[in-house]
């Protein structure tokens, strides 16, 4: 097999979570165009239905969005289900839902910080644990989990450690699962994405002046990142090319950590 056939992602499987738009919207475009097929799954699914209509028409592949809340149990596992329903079978999975707050700890209450956790780490032991059931049977899989770089530094000025802390979560998970799916012929890596200028941060990039000064002062690259431009690793970890790779923390940040 050639290099650039070990890319293709033909007749492949992909759940996409936090897939409506932003970085999920991206990842998910990538992989179809690989050639997986497409779950867009995601609490907006009216949202989740105009990306997977999207997709469908602009790369011929099957698609199937699906209403999802993450951080339920049950709803998770109705979610596999149907998609195994569809298609027999998941290759490939993308945790990507995530949300941020620019919060104080002072200032924060539990239900704040446990609403970043229960999104932002609980979901993926969750969502990890209903797919990994169907791809310990198959022997095979990849799991792609989105950090950040938040993971590994602590950004400034804006305070953030909850965030900072579920993605440092993010991270272990990754190792461990990694560790301890090896055996199973499933993948474990994360992608830790820099600033990126998605729908839901541009109002920060509009709003936030010095802020959005002061990270961009800081990224030797002199500017955001785009959704698009996690696209190439998104498909090499979901793909045969990276078949060596698990427990991996693959940085997209402009160099912003190489500082």
């Amino acid at each position: 097999m050639s290099i650039m056939e070990k890319f293709k992602l033909n007749d492949q499987v992909a759940i996409v979570t936090g897939g409506a738009i932003g970085l999920g919207k991206a990842i998910a475009q990538a992989v179809a165009e690989a050639g997986a097929h497409v779950v867009i799954a995601d609490l907006n699914f009216e949202a989740a239905t105009i990306t997977a209509k999207e997709i469908e028409l602009q790369t011929g592949i099957q698609t199937l969005a699906v209403k999802v809340d993450v951080t339920h149990e049950q709803e998770v596992n109705s979610m596999v289900k149907v998609v195994i329903e569809k298609f027999g079978r998941i290759d490939i999975l993308f945790n990507n839902a995530g949300i941020g707050q620019h919060i104080k700890i002072e200032d924060m209450n539990y239900t704040a910080w446990q609403k970043i956790m229960d999104v932002n780490i609980n979901s993926m032991f969750l969502v990890s644990n209903a797919v990994g059931n169907v791809m310990r049977k198959q022997k095979s899989g990849s799991i792609i989990n989105t950090s950040s770089m938040s993971g590994l530094i602590v950004n400034w000025p804006q305070p953030q450690a909850a965030y900072n802390t579920s993605k440092g979560a993010v991270i272990m998970f990754t190792k461990s699962l990694a560790v301890e799916w090896a055996e199973h012929g499933i993948r474990v890596n994360t992608i830790a994405p820099g600033y990126m200028k998605t729908e839901l941060t541009r109002p920060y990039f509009e709003e936030n002046g010095d802020m959005v000064k002061k990270w961009v002062e800081l990224t030797p690259m002199k500017r955001p990142g785009v959704p698009e431009e996690l696209g190439g690793i998104a498909v090499y970890l979901a793909s045969e090319a990276s078949s060596f790779v698990t427990g991996s923390v693959f940085t997209i940040d402009g160099g912003y950590t190489a500082m």
